[in-house]
């Protein structure tokens, strides 16, 4: 009997990947690709601003297609909905019954998310709902997933954490008050490494820049990956 199929809600960062390795680990979906939101006009991931190379790289050593929602920048929030309508009519025609979130605590993102979804036909699914965000952001690292912190909200967190690693080091220097996952929108990670992956992907991380009153790390492709 086949499995019921799952698209990832992939946002390149450390949470998406872990909901991938723990329905990946649970082995009771089939995981059928990786959804993501892709801003347009300057061919970069929505929100973590990572390159849509590097988003290739990593749903290569997934060894998952890519399903892109093309989104103008600005995005209003109905252009926003329009296309992630379009994306869920498609996963219905590949016969995908459930979108796989790595949402944690946020009460209110997950009632949007089964608000829309309510209806279609998909079933989101929250493998890592209710964990605790300390306990998990050790075991990710003792497991083996390594990140570059691409994106920090100055206001939260420090901006001089822009372009560092989520490792371990990383985690003990996080001020107390932030959440050892970023939940509430302190930092946004790139995963390059991890039980998930078939190899690591070799980045780097380039310019620090600061835009829309966030603080970006410019992530770039590495001959290697520096050791790690």
């Amino acid at each position: 009997m086949s499995k019921p199929k799952a698209w990832v809600s992939w946002s390149t960062g450390k949470d998406s990947a872990w909901a991938l390795y723990t329905v990946q680990e649970r082995a009771d979906v089939e995981l059928a690709g990786l959804l993501t939101t892709v801003n347009t006009t300057h061919g970069r991931v929505a929100m973590h601003a990572v390159r849509e190379s590097l988003l290739e790289q990593q749903a290569e050593a997934l060894r998952l297609p890519l399903i892109r929602v093309p989104l103008p920048w600005p995005c209003p929030n109905a252009a926003y909905e329009r296309a992630m309508s379009e994306a869920m009519t498609r996963a219905r025609q590949e016969g995908v019954t459930s979108i796989v979130f790595g949402d944690l605590f946020l009460e209110d993102v997950r009632k949007y998310r089964e608000e829309k979804l309510r209806g279609t036909g998909i079933t989101p699914l929250f493998p890592l709902w209710g964990l605790d965000t300390t306990e998990l952001a050790r075991q990710m690292v003792a497991r083996g997933l390594r990140a570059y912190v691409t994106c920090v909200d100055p206001r939260k967190l420090d901006r001089r954490f822009a372009g560092c690693v989520f490792d371990s080091s990383f985690l003990d220097d996080l001020p107390g008050k932030v959440d050892a996952c970023g939940e509430n929108g302190e930092f946004h990670t790139f995963v390059y490494a991890g039980p998930m992956f078939s190899a690591p992907i070799p980045v780097e991380a380039g310019e620090i820049v600061e835009r829309d009153g966030f603080v970006f790390a410019d992530l770039r492709s590495a001959a290697s990956a520096n050791g790690r």
